[in-house]
């Protein structure tokens, strides 16, 4: 018996078998035939060496494609760093060359408040500037204030035509806001402040009466150079510093009537000369190295009146040009507009 059902055993095992090899086969067939319906032969191999993955291509319809130009951008990073406000005064060392107009731009501030700030060695003189000479440069426009005994917030403020919580609030001050009193001998900033200028100045005169009759025939540029060789017209620089070799032709730069050709120191302006334009207008020339003119006399425009030099306060050779209308000063640029 154990004999039989062992061999009725090996019997199923093969049946089974087969079915299962059968089953496989007609699948294999099957499907190989649905793979190839389009007219290709398809090969299945049993085995293949590992290879890239492709993508597949159907064959179709020609598609048109719409190809848009490309935009190249470069990335661009702008890093934007805030300034930071200034509160200390700086020390400067005047080079040959500088002008208080220059220095002033560089470091942001009004010519007259760097003027202001350094009366001990400039005495409110632009040119005064000589190279070697130490500056303070104040923070910020308004008046750098050594604070005296017997000072206050409200006097000095009114003084300088500032508010005194302007000065309490400067950060750059330090003041203790409980109570917000300098020291003497402190420097305080002043935001602001403003004071007359004691720029050295000279008499223009006037032409005498009965002798300012000639015909005034608009203004013209008194040197040959055109463009400016230090300081331009501020609070405390009354005229422009017009570019000009030692020696050049300085021309009268309306028809008019010489009132003042003066030799020397005058003031720190040397050698100059006046016009009176018989309307209201006298202009100024200084520095001169030399002199073609006397008072009294009639010039007409363009006429060279002297040369171009460095004599009074100057350092290098050029014009100081000054107008004035009934006898208060104008910015020169005004009368060639």
């Amino acid at each position: 018996m154990e004999k039989l059902a062992s061999r009725w055993f090996d019997i199923v095992s093969w049946a089974i078998t087969l079915v299962i090899v059968l089953g496989l086969t007609g699948f294999a067939f099957w499907h190989t035939r649905n793979v190839s319906a389009g007219g290709e032969a398809v090969v299945i191999p049993t085995s293949a060496p590992a290879r890239t993955l492709q993508p597949v291509v159907t064959p179709g319809p020609a598609v048109s494609v719409l190809s848009l130009p490309s935009i190249d951008r470069s990335l661009k990073l702008d890093t934007i760093i805030p300034e930071r406000p200034r509160y200390a005064v700086l020390n400067y060392t005047v080079r040959r060359g500088d002008a208080l107009v220059r220095i002033a731009k560089e470091f942001n501030i009004k010519p007259e408040t760097l003027l202001w700030a350094n009366f001990d060695v400039l005495r409110d003189d632009p040119h005064g500037l000589k190279p070697g000479q130490e500056l303070n440069i104040p923070p910020a426009d308004g008046l750098l204030y050594r604070w005296k005994e017997g000072d206050t917030l409200e006097k000095i403020a009114a003084q300088y035509r500032a508010k005194a919580e302007d000065i309490v609030n400067w950060p750059g001050n330090n003041l203790d806001l409980s109570n917000p009193q300098p020291q003497p001998g402190q420097w305080v900033m002043i935001p602001g402040g403003w004071r007359e200028t004691k720029t050295p100045m000279v008499d223009a005169g006037g032409a005498p009466s009965g002798t300012c009759n000639v015909a005034f025939s608009g203004f013209g540029w008194p040197a040959g150079e055109t463009y400016l060789s230090g300081n331009d017209y501020f609070p405390g620089h009354y005229g422009i510093d017009i570019a000009a070799v030692e020696g050049a032709p300085i021309y009268a730069a309306a028809s008019g009537v010489v009132t003042k050709a003066a030799t020397g120191w005058n003031s720190g302006y040397g050698n100059y000369i006046v016009i009176d334009h018989c309307n209201g207008y006298t202009t100024l020339y200084a520095h001169l190295s030399a002199i073609n003119v006397s008072a009294g006399m009639v010039v007409g425009r363009g006429a060279v009146i002297g040369a171009s030099g460095n004599t009074g306060n100057s350092f290098g050779a050029h014009l100081h040009f000054e107008v004035r209308r009934n006898g208060a000063h104008i910015n020169p640029w005004s009368i060639f507009q």
